[in-house]
């Protein structure tokens, strides 16, 4: 420490409710200095097929193979997961924005003239993705106004090309600067 006070922080930053928790819009703009890629988590239930964008996706182990991926509690999507116990993710490429801010629309029927590709476990799948994940629940948990699924993967498959990714409140482009392969990724 220099022995300078600390300095105030910026305007906004320490908005809180009376618990002590900061406010939700300062921590979705907080949170929005993480960059993350875009996918859009599928599901089939009842004849229908559902779907919304995501950015909250982990991956929690190799092995087992497990991802982690936060829903909306209430959404359409969320509830065919709960019912189906299954669903599908499709990583996002660059050229895929269009698709991820129509599945970000809440209440919209997501894939009314797209045709519904199936993946080889029978969720359907966005076509041309960087990478398709299947899935079943493993572990789902409630944790405030989304539904934090522990899932394990059954299958995936991925392909070359340029992941879209989201930062800020904004779509952006990921930029590859040519640097080796981090020596742990095979």
């Amino acid at each position: 420490m220099s022995g300078q006070p600390a300095s105030a922080p910026p305007a906004g930053s320490t908005a809180s409710h009376g618990d002590g928790a900061v406010d939700p819009l300062l921590l979705r703009r907080a949170m929005g200095h993480f960059t993350t890629g875009v996918a859009i988590v599928t599901a089939h239930a009842d004849g229908v097929a559902h779907g919304m964008t995501v950015n909250s996706l982990t991956s929690v182990a190799l092995d087992p193979p497990l991802v982690l991926v936060c829903l909306t509690r209430g959404a359409r999507t969320t509830s065919a997961v709960e019912s189906s116990g299954r669903f599908a993710i499709s990583i996002l490429s660059a050229r895929q924005e269009r698709l991820a801010a129509r599945f970000a629309r809440r209440g919209e029927q997501h894939f009314e003239g797209l045709p519904v590709t199936f993946g080889a476990l029978g969720n359907p799948v966005v076509p041309d993705a960087l990478a398709q994940l299947e899935c079943v629940v493993e572990n789902p948990v409630p944790a405030g106004d989304h539904l934090v699924l522990i899932a394990r993967v059954l299958r995936a498959e991925f392909r070359a090309g340029e992941p879209l990714a989201f930062f800020s409140g904004r779509f952006c482009a990921v930029t590859d600067d040519g640097d080796e392969r981090a020596g742990w990724y095979r």
